[in-house]
């Protein structure tokens, strides 16, 4: 018999802030595309460009940086005409409901958010209430499409566990109107580590460009990058304490191959680090270089991904839209 079940729902997020790294391929995109493929979930994914504006940006990088993500979604496997990919400032609902669930979260609450001390920190002269009241759109974000479930990092829980108290908050208050959603952990994925300093994630904003690989870096500087990748002395591949570049490496040869951690252990015993780096090198490269080539050609094509876009908005504000109707009903507002 077919399943009549409705699909559950996911929301997926991420930042248009500048070029992606291999570890946002290998933790985030890489898995919307396998989610779609599994065909088990009804999905939505969102350029968080309203998010993105917490920190000062530069107009004219920012609208780059959001069609090359769109651009790179599509490249990496995303399928916008299945799902849809759509700008968050293109879907009104996000600001609206965003500012009743600002009503409805607690100044304690948006203080204890580790995420609103560390940008604080790191950007001083521009401490704005947009930076502290960001989970209380967030929320919104997941909540506006009764989302069943929210793939997370360990550095979004927080603000997953806000979101969680929120609806039930505005649930007991209003009667029920949100879903309250799930944390959502891929089957596959790997923390890719910055390449010179492994007690830290890869990040673009690591001042050593040699830390981190881009997507779109050539691949000639993705070898030397990889060749460089700071191991240890002992030229073993293998996990153990003080060998933490050395797993860093095996995590992406992993991630790459699919390779277990075992596997890579037997394959390169009695080898050194030569061998190995060169392996991982090729592995990566493997993975970069269709993406890049199909990033080239839809960057050229500006009208295939604006129709991209405005028909994700389009599908998203359909959904966004009864939910921030219902609750202004809720909360008494006067309909429109």
């Amino acid at each position: 018999m077919e399943n009549t079940q409705p699909k559950k729902r996911i929301l997926s997020g991420i930042q248009p802030s500048g070029a992606l790294t291999l570890g946002n391929y290998v933790g985030a995109l890489r898995n919307f595309a396998e989610l779609q493929k599994e065909n088990e979930y009804e999905c939505f994914y969102m350029i968080a460009d309203l998010h993105s504006i917490t920190v000062k940006q530069v107009p004219k990088e920012l609208r780059k940086n959001s069609l090359d993500l769109l651009a790179l979604f599509l490249a990496c496997g995303l399928d916008g005409e299945k799902d849809p990919i759509f700008y968050q400032s293109h879907v009104p609902a996000h600001a609206q409901l965003g500012w009743v669930l600002d009503c409805c979260t607690y100044f304690g609450e948006l203080s204890r958010m580790t995420q609103f001390k560390d940008k604080s920190r790191k950007h001083a002269d521009n401490i704005n209430a947009g930076l502290f009241t960001y989970p209380s759109l967030m929320a919104a974000d997941i909540l506006l499409y009764q989302s069943d479930l929210v793939p997370v990092g360990h550095d979004q829980k927080q603000h997953l566990e806000l979101t969680r108290d929120i609806a039930n908050r505005f649930n007991n208050t209003y009667s029920d109107t949100f879903k309250v959603p799930e944390p959502y952990i891929p089957k596959i994925g790997a923390k890719i580590m910055s390449l010179q300093n492994p007690a830290q994630k890869m990040s673009k904003s690591d001042p050593n460009e040699n830390s981190y690989i881009l997507l779109l870096d050539p691949i000639d500087r993705v070898v030397s990058k990889i060749k460089k990748a700071v191991t240890d002395s002992e030229a073993c591949v293998r996990r153990g304490e003080g060998k933490e570049g050395v797993e860093n490496l095996m995590s992406i040869y992993s991630a790459a191959t699919g390779k277990t951690m075992d596997e890579i252990e037997n394959e390169f015993a009695g080898r050194g680090y030569g061998d190995f780096k060169a392996a991982v090198a090729e592995s990566v490269v493997e993975i970069l270089k269709p993406i890049q080539a199909k990033y080239n050609d839809l960057i050229k094509n500006k009208d295939y991904l604006e129709k991209i876009y405005r028909s994700g908005a389009e599908r998203a504000a359909y959904v966004a839209n009864k939910t921030v109707s219902k609750v202004y009903r809720k909360i008494g507002f006067i309909q429109p």
